[in-house]
């Protein structure tokens, strides 16, 4: 179960006012399904597939991340965005 504050920093990451580089964004998309669903648990989509396939990668590069680490570590990576992009 996801934290209020990991739903609050998920709503907000839309409103930055820049737009996150591919890394990060693949960054978040990883700690997101990590944080609410655990390790990643599909099949690799295929060669043809890119987009799914380079977050399907991101995902499962955290593989073993406890859902809380992964709620922590991607409200401190919103965190830093709003610096950074602020």
């Amino acid at each position: 179960m996801v934290s209020q504050l990991f739903e609050e920093k998920a709503k907000a990451v839309n409103e930055l006012p820049t737009k996150p580089n591919t890394d990060e964004l693949l960054k978040l998309y990883a700690l997101y399904k990590q944080a609410t669903i655990g390790d990643c648990n599909t099949d690799r989509p295929g060669i043809f597939n890119l987009k799914d396939r380079s977050k399907w990668d991101a995902w499962n590069k955290i593989k073993g991340t406890t859902q809380d680490d992964a709620e922590k570590q991607y409200i401190e990576l919103v965190d830093e965005l709003f610096v950074k992009y602020k």
